[in-house]
């Protein structure tokens, strides 16, 4: 038994009641379940990389070319999805696109081949191509030499600072948007306000991407690229996420907090192709990775930095309907619930 200020006495039960209340156990145990999420989700992801199905081409003497596709398609676990390709003049072209992640170019004369990748796609990608490469060479008696045609800046460690700079921006995107809610009550009251918090988080991601920009350029020296093309990439993820939380604030109010650090942080960067680029991961992380906005905005800004912007309109569009859609349900929630009568 205890006994309150008044001289009440009460349970321990009614004790655990008043200090733990109904509403902060179902946040709990929420927070729980997204523990036990990323947990599920990055170890999932990440705890048996290997390639699968990589896209790869190969430029051989008509006679040889089937026959050599056909055994590498046949490789054990299908590491390769090889293509006959017409000239390595094409397989260059195809690797600067993004089209294919490597190339074997066969010797006819010798019996030491060329193996070319792109380092600047994702470090794990190339050295898993060139293991496979190496030990189907090597069947048949034959050896490799690796030609990286777009390889890693020097300061880009394992090509990791892409991601790492599009993590950054999805963590400010996503905690500055709860920080404009969170400050007047989790959900916005009405359209004027709604409209004043997308205008503050747009200026906001212009300086966000800016800062960035500056650091990994500038400052660090860790990403080549342009320098207005990484920028504007940069607020466009960083409002992109933005939006898509203040959508989900006013859609379930805090718990929508949870439900952007689901999509984006548990979802969004195990699935990114940072560590591992997309044909290392496992079915689904490989499927959702490309819509969401961790994902998409990785995939850019590597082709900005080491691609001169070869297929980037995907991601870009990816990113874009993120903005546009929570933009769109954040203002549309905030009338609706004003007209419904809701105090302002």
């Amino acid at each position: 038994m205890a006994t309150t200020d008044d001289g009440t006495r009460t349970t321990f039960l009614e004790e655990v009641r008043s200090a733990v209340t109904p509403h902060a156990s179902l946040l709990v145990l929420g927070v729980l379940g997204l523990m036990i999420a990323f947990i599920t989700s990055y170890t999932g992801a990440f705890h048996h990389p290997r390639p699968t199905d990589v896209p790869f081409g190969v430029v051989a003497p008509a006679r040889v070319s089937g026959e050599l596709v056909g055994k590498l398609d046949r490789l054990p676990g299908s590491p390769l999805d090889p293509r006959a390709v017409p000239s390595e003049r094409a397989a260059r072209a195809r690797l600067a696109d993004r089209t294919l992640d490597g190339a074997l170019i066969v010797d006819p004369r010798g019996r030491t081949d060329r193996l070319l990748v792109a380092g600047g796609g994702g470090a794990s990608l190339a050295q898993a191509v060139e293991l496979v490469v190496r030990s189907a060479e090597k069947a048949e008696r034959r050896t490799v030499r690796t030609v990286d045609v777009a390889p890693a800046d020097p300061g880009d460690s394992r090509s990791l600072s892409s991601f790492y700079l599009v993590v950054g921006w999805c963590v400010g995107g996503y905690l500055c948007a709860a920080i404009l809610a969170i400050s007047a009550g989790a959900r916005p009251s009405n359209g004027h306000r709604a409209v004043i918090r997308l205008a503050a988080l747009g200026l906001y991601a212009i300086a966000a991407g800016l800062a960035g920009t500056l650091i990994v350029g500038p400052v660090l020296g860790a990403l080549p690229g342009t320098f207005f093309g990484l920028w504007g990439l940069g607020a466009l993820i960083v409002f992109a996420v933005g939006a898509t939380t203040l959508a989900c604030q006013a859609l379930l109010g805090i718990i929508g907090i949870g439900l952007a650090i689901l999509l984006i942080v548990i979802l969004g960067n195990p699935s990114a192709g940072g560590a591992y680029p997309y044909p290392m991961l496992p079915p689904f992380w490989r499927a959702i990775g490309p819509a969401l906005p961790p994902g998409a905005g990785t995939w850019a800004a590597r082709s900005l930095a080491y691609f001169r912007g070869s297929a980037v309109t995907g991601p870009l569009l990816v990113l874009s309907a993120w903005a546009v859609g929570g933009t769109l349900i954040t203002l549309a929630r905030s009338i609706f619930r004003t007209k419904g009568g809701t105090p302002s």
